[in-house]
C-alpha cells in the first residue's frame, strides 16, 4: 500500500538489489557447468552413442514388427493364464513385502527406536534394494525351482527394500504432538505407535504400497525370462521359437494391463490424499 501511494506522489520506489554472487559462488556454478558437459561427454564416448547407427537400422526395425503383424489370437487361453499369473506374482509379493516392510520400516524409524537399532535395519534396507530383482529371481529359480513361487519371492524382497524405506521416512515425519501427548499418558511404545503414528501416516503407506504395486507389475513382466513364470515366460519362449505373431498378442496385452494397473492405482491413490 505505502508503495502505491508512492507512485501516486509521484515518488520512485526502488527494490532492493539482489545479492551478487560471490567470485567463489561463480567459480563453484562455472566447475559444475563444466563437470556436467564431460560427464555427458564421457557418456556419449563409453557408450557408443550414435544416431547415424540408429537411422540406418530403421529399415530392420521396420521387418521386425512386420513379422509380429497379424497378432495371433489363437494363443488367448495362453495369454488370459500368463496375465492372470503375473497379477497374482505382482499381487503377492507386494502384500508379503508391505507386511515386511510394517515391521521394519517401524525398526528404521529414527524417532522410535535408538540408534543400535534403526541403523543396522536401514542398511539391510540398503542392500535389498540394491540386488536387482532379475538376479533374486534366478537365486530363487535355483533355490525353489521353476514357477511363479521363485518370482513372489523375488519381488517379494526386492519391494521389501524399498517400501521398508518408504515407510521409515512416513513415520519419522509423523508429528510429534500426538505422539509426545500418548507417552505422558503413559502409554506402551506399541500404543504410542498404533494411534499416535499409523493413524497420521496410514494414508501415506498406502499410497506408497499401490504405487510399489504398479511397479512390480512392470518388474514382473520380466522375470519370465529366467523362468520366474508370468507373461515374459511365455514371450521368451515364443521368440526363441520365431513366433512374432504370437509374441505380438502378448505385447499387446501387456501394454493394456500396464495402463489398466496404472490407472486403477492412480485413482485408488487420488481417493487417499
Amino acid at each position: 500500500m505505502a508503495d502505491f501511494f508512492s507512485l501516486c506522489s509521484g515518488n520512485t520506489v526502488t527494490s532492493p538489489p539482489y545479492p551478487q554472487p560471490t567470485l567463489r559462488q561463480t567459480l563453484f556454478q562455472v566447475a559444475g557447468v563444466v563437470l556436467f558437459i564431460a560427464l555427458v561427454a564421457w557418456a556419449v564416448r563409453g557408450s557408443d552413442f550414435a544416431l547415424g547407427k540408429l537411422v540406418i537400422g530403421l529399415p530392420r526395425m521396420a521387418e521386425f514388427f512386420s513379422r509380429m503383424v497379424p497378432p495371433d489370437v489363437e494363443v488367448a487361453t495362453t495369454v488370459l493364464q500368463a496375465t492372470a499369473e503375473t497379477i497374482q506374482i505382482a499381487f503377492l509379493g507386494t502384500v508379503l513385502s508391505a507386511i515386511g516392510s510394517l515391521f521394519l520400516g517401524v525398526l528404521a524409524a529414527t524417532n522410535l527406536t535408538p540408534t543400535w537399532v534403526h541403523q543396522p535395519i536401514k542398511w539391510l534396507l540398503s542392500i535389498l534394494r540394491a540386488i536387482p530383482m532379475i538376479l533374486l529371481a534366478l537365486i530363487f529359480v535355483s533355490t525353489v525351482g521353476l514357477g511363479p513361487f521363485p518370482g513372489v519371492l523375488a519381488v517379494a524382497f526386492h519391494s521389501t527394500g524399498m517400501l521398508g524405506k518408504f515407510y521409515a521416512e512416513a513415520f519419522e515425519n509423523a508429528r510429534r504432538g500426538p505422539i509426545e501427548a500418548l507417552d505422558s499418558a503413559g502409554a506402551t511404545w506399541w500404543q504410542r505407535i498404533r494411534f499416535g503414528v499409523f493413524t497420521q501416516v496410514a494414508p501415506d503407506l498406502a499410497r506408497d504400497t499401490l504405487f510399489r504395486f504398479e511397479l512390480n507389475f512392470r518388474d514382473s513382466l520380466v522375470l519370465g525370462l529366467v523362468g520366474a513364470g508370468g507373461i515374459g515366460f511365455y514371450i521368451q519362449l515364443y521368440i526363441r521359437a520365431f513366433q512374432y505373431d504370437r509374441v505380438a498378442t502378448l505385447t499387446i496385452v501387456v501394454l493394456l494391463m500396464v495402463v489398466l494397473v496404472e490407472q486403477i492405482s492412480v485413482a485408488v491413490r487420488s481417493q487417499l490424499r
